[in-house]
């Protein structure tokens, strides 16, 4: 730049899984109440991710009808059909498939009801009312589902970057990411998603340190000495997806949680690579440890 500062750039790819094939398990509940609303339970646990929405989602599309129908009640060990967890980037893939074989089976139970109402105007209202009263076969339905596959997203990161060749420090100035999740669920959670997980890979890469004394006590045990980005570190976040379609996972999705993460480290290595022609295989890469390999250089 004419001023002791590089620009650069660099790029990385990367592919996770989706759950852990023929271990994780998901399943789900759901019944139609006297009221003509949908009782939805899962045992995912939503983790902050939007997962309840997401299955909420998944069985308004199954069933036709709003959102607003669906009453989803979260992960609880007393009453929630079993599920492994949510962990290993599985509840949509995994969980979010047993939403919607419950939900077609249910269709079906519905159907076989009101075949049997026919000759007068029949509301979802009455056949869930006459479900429950004087019925043999109850309008509700749990699934569970495993995969013996786990189909990978896909990513792509690019970062720009700027070097003080003086003193090491790396500024982000622009970071793109394109995903490939299968076809996203809801975009904009995904894209939450996205952004979250891109900070926490910038913080992994170019921030987060944790520091022992000899003694094996942690010296920086709090966020005075325990550095995170903030959000005016991490530049700018330019987010795309790249869909496909995927027919082991509801309506064609993959995972997100877990590959978001995966880029930043490596295509940030690859900007200072480019900078300084230094490799830092260590994380976090400081202004230290390029101001010394400079030196060192």
């Amino acid at each position: 730049m004419g001023n002791g500062k590089v620009r650069s750039v660099g790029v990385a790819m990367a592919m996770q899984g989706s759950g852990i094939s023929n271990v994780d398990v998901g399943s789900a509940t759901i019944k139609l109440e006297e009221d003509g609303v949908y009782a939805l339970s899962i045992g995912a646990a939503d983790m902050g991710t939007g997962c309840d929405t997401t299955m909420a989602q998944v069985a308004a599309e199954c069933l036709d009808c709003s959102i607003e129908q669906i009453i989803v009640s979260g992960a609880d060990t007393d009453t929630s059909p079993y599920d492994s967890g949510s962990y290993a980037s599985s509840t949509a893939y995994i969980t979010g498939k047993a939403v919607e074989k419950a939900c077609r089976k249910l269709q079906e139970k519905i159907c076989e009801k009101a075949a049997s109402m026919l000759g007068c105007e029949v509301t979802l209202k009455e056949i869930g009312t006459a479900g429950q009263s004087g019925n043999a076969r109850s309008l509700q339905v749990t699934e569970t589902n495993s995969s013996p596959v786990s189909p990978p997203p896909f990513m792509v990161g690019m970062a720009e970057i700027e070097v003080d060749k003086a003193t090491g420090h790396v500024e982000l100035l622009d970071y793109v990411a394109v995903v490939d999740c299968g076809t996203p669920l809801n975009p904009n959670l995904c894209r939450c998603q996205v952004e979250g997980g891109l900070a926490q890979g910038i913080g992994m890469a170019l921030y987060e340190d944790v520091r022992y004394s000899a003694r094996g006590q942690m010296l920086n045990n709090s966020f005075m000495q325990y550095k995170i980005p903030t959000r005016l570190d991490v530049g700018t976040l330019r987010v795309e997806f790249e869909s496909s379609y995927e027919e082991t996972g509801p309506f064609g999705a993959k995972s997100i949680g877990e590959v978001v993460i995966n880029t930043p480290a490596p295509a940030l290595t690859h900007a200072v690579a480019n900078a300084t022609g230094l490799w830092i295989h260590e994380l976090p890469i400081t202004s230290e440890k390029i101001a010394m390999g400079l030196l060192k250089k």
